[in-house]
């Protein structure tokens, strides 16, 4: 099957609407083959944009702590291995 350029959705919740439905219409199995490998290469590129979308969110939190004097200081979230 070759592959097609994918439409990207425009944000992380309307991907993870979109996913849900793929996976309930994949479960039903009410489809054909064709068009479970069509919709699971969907679900896989929007699972992928979902994650990307949570990576860079997450390099942007930083975390808020109070500082000896009580005020509140950020810092930024440490890198994980």
């Amino acid at each position: 099957m070759a592959k097609k350029t994918q439409t990207p959705p425009k944000n992380y919740e309307e991907a993870v609407a979109e996913l849900q439905q793929i996976i309930a219409e994949i479960e039903r199995g009410e489809i054909g083959l064709e068009d479970v490998l069509s919709r699971y290469e969907r679900g896989h590129f929007l699972l992928q944009f979902c994650q990307q979308t949570l990576a860079a969110a997450e390099k942007q939190i930083e975390l808020i702590t109070k500082a000896p004097d009580g005020t509140l200081k950020t810092a930024p979230l440490p890198e994980q291995p």
